[in-house]
């Protein structure tokens, strides 16, 4: 993750920024702004989005492109809903970029990576967990929590060794050896603290995870 330029070719860069610009405006245009009408949702989600760049400080890795940090992607999917949550993501990302003295022209890759991907499988898990599973509590936050936040962990990792192998930046036994090792553990910590704050919001503060529906998932309605 946090992929860097000299990484891959700079077409696949340029194609990342076009698909980016397509989706957030898709994600601004349909974005339920009357939510901010009330100044504590603005003031959740902007000081989610501060808590969630401090999480990406705390990355492990040594080689380029080879680090791991908790993604948040799939907690902010279900407490924003996909268009603010993407919208947040690429904030904490220009913020990271912006600390970190970062490469701006991986911006959209990366944001496509780490915020898109887990943010639209999450929104993809919810919709066809209410359509095809039980409304309970225990549903809300077994799958689409504790479960979703693990396999987009998973699928994130697994895209970015997939492009580093692809174009060669490293080979497959230096993946096995010094990145896919640690991934098992970084989806279980994902899904874990992913779990955790879903389900301590949604008995809490039920009014900051967006979509956990009361009467759902509390009364069966």
């Amino acid at each position: 993750m946090n992929l860097s330029y000299d990484l891959l070719p700079p077409s696949l860069y340029w194609m990342s920024h076009i698909a980016f610009a397509v989706l957030m405006g898709i994600a601004f245009y349909t974005a339920p702004w009357k939510r901010f009408r009330k100044s504590e949702q603005l003031h959740v989600f902007l000081g989610s989005a501060v808590i969630l760049l401090l999480v990406w400080s705390l990355k492990a890795g040594i080689n380029p492109g080879l680090n791991y940090h908790l993604l948040g992607g799939t907690l902010f999917a279900l407490m924003f809903g996909w268009q603010f949550a993407l919208i947040g993501v690429s904030l904490v990302l220009c913020g990271y970029i912006f600390n970190s003295g970062g490469e701006w022209a991986t911006f959209s890759l990366n944001a496509l990576l780490m915020g898109a991907i887990p943010v639209l499988l999450s929104s993809l898990v919810l919709h066809l967990a209410i359509r095809h599973l039980p409304h309970h509590f225990f549903v809300y936050v077994m799958v689409n929590a504790y479960f979703c936040g693990g396999l987009a962990m998973a699928i994130t990792v697994g895209t970015a060794a997939g492009l580093l192998l692809g174009f060669e930046a490293y080979s497959f036994s230096e993946l096995v050896d010094g990145y896919l090792p640690f991934a098992p553990f970084m989806i279980f910590a994902e899904g874990f603290f992913t779990g955790m704050l879903a389900a301590s919001m949604a008995l809490m503060r039920p009014d900051w995870i967006w979509t956990f529906d009361e009467g759902r998932y509390i009364t069966g309605k």
